[in-house]
């Protein structure tokens, strides 16, 4: 049978065929160390969660809730904004909560998205960026860009080679997976040049409270005028180790917010209000829960790249995120990001997310998450090296998974 038109877009997904490695290798009893998929172990929270017990055993919140956020969670994301942006935001006209950061952005593309519009994406990049929009009837512009001197005339060449011009601009810095991070200078580029162009600005900072070495990213609403044409998507799910909680935020302009909030009223009611009470809560708090995550993530940065330099595989320091983009290893590049990381399954019971599942420009590196504690990530770090040990003296024996199937 033919497939369906939408699903006939989209490649076969690339982390499942990991994902299914990694399920036959522990049903034969391998310690897999899982440093593929960005999910935090850390346990959200205590006075979060007593706020949601606390909550949820009042009957009257059991009813349905409200697709764009109760009021006092949108009140408290304004505040949010205001302390650590010192951006004043309308709750009631320009915030909207999501269910986590993931569905607001595609529905973002549903509600604003014609068929055959052109949006510029940054590659490699979060896989909702570009395929929202292809799965809305847009069309990808990809640039292989850094936050640097660079991105303009990238922009400028998308611009020229577009036709019809592009209708809006993906940004995501603290970027999944590069984990590379924007200045508010580059933030004050873009949005002259998307003022310029009459291109929409969609930020993904899902990332804004994980970083490391003292400098707070910024937003791109923090720039005068943003707020013209820009967009910015959270999430709560890293900051404050809720990603099954499902709660996340589009703040901006007042178009946009509201184009997405009609769309989401036909879609759905909005997270369970227990946890949208509990999510407010947690944003009103004083900081300490986010600053213990942030350091708890600052020490696994620092044993992994410390434990892997060592064992022979030497990965940049990411200076935010809760990932590092790691070259593959010379005498494995050749194989491509999918091959070295079903190597690393069979041979060290490591797994790791595969570049190419973030773009074609990402095939040269693999990411990994920082989602075990320190133990775990040394003993990756030792599985490893006796993997490149074993290969330097051995090559003809670590061949790919797919070499002998």
């Amino acid at each position: 049978m033919e497939e369906f038109h939408k699903v006939r877009r989209l490649p076969p997904y690339v982390f499942e065929q990991v994902n299914r490695l990694k399920a036959s290798a522990r049903s034969r009893g391998a310690d897999i160390i899982d440093l593929g998929m960005g999910n935090p172990d850390l346990p959200t929270p205590k006075a979060i969660v007593d706020k949601l017990c606390e909550v949820v055993r009042d009957p009257r919140t059991h009813r349905y809730s409200s697709s764009r956020g109760i009021p006092g969670l949108r009140r408290a994301q304004a505040n949010y904004y205001a302390r650590r942006f010192g951006v004043k935001l309308d709750p009631d006209s320009q915030v909207v909560a999501t269910l986590g950061s993931k569905e607001g952005f595609a529905n973002m593309a549903q509600a604003i998205t014609a068929p055959g519009d052109v949006i510029l994406c940054p590659n490699p990049t979060y896989p909702i960026h570009a395929f929202g929009f292809i799965m809305s009837g847009g069309v990808i512009r990809s640039l292989q860009v850094e936050p640097d001197d660079g991105f303009i005339p990238a922009l400028e060449r998308g611009i020229r080679h577009s036709i019809p011009k592009p209708l809006a601009l993906i940004l995501n810095y603290p970027s999944n997976p590069t984990a590379l991070v924007a200045s508010l200078d580059f933030y004050k580029d873009v949005v002259a040049f998307a003022k310029k162009n009459d291109i929409i600005i969609l930020s993904d900072l899902a990332y804004s409270e994980i970083y490391f070495d003292g400098n707070p990213p910024p937003s791109v609403l923090q720039v005068p005028g943003a707020i013209e044409v820009a967009v910015e998507f959270t999430s709560m799910s890293k900051t404050f180790s809720m990603p099954g909680w499902r709660m996340g935020f589009a703040v901006g302009n007042e178009r946009l917010i509201s184009a997405l909030t009609r769309v989401k009223s036909y879609l759905d009611y909005g997270a369970f209000t227990p946890i949208q009470v509990a999510a407010a809560h947690a944003l009103n708090g004083d900081g300490a829960d986010i600053a213990e995550v942030r350091d708890i993530y600052h020490k696994r940065r620092d044993v992994m790249v410390d434990a892997f330099s060592r064992a022979g595989w030497t990965i940049p320091a990411p200076a935010a995120s809760m990932f590092a983009w790691a070259p593959i290893p010379e005498p494995f590049r050749h194989l491509g990001s999918l091959e070295f990381s079903k190597l690393l399954i069979e041979h060290a019971d490591v797994a790791v997310a595969p570049g190419v599942g973030f773009g074609e420009h990402g095939d040269d590196h693999v990411r990994i998450a920082l989602v075990e504690n320190e133990h775990r990530i040394r003993q990756a770090a030792r599985n490893i090296k006796r993997f490149l040990a074993s290969s330097a003296k051995q090559p003809n024996n670590v061949v790919p998974l797919a070499a002998h199937r």
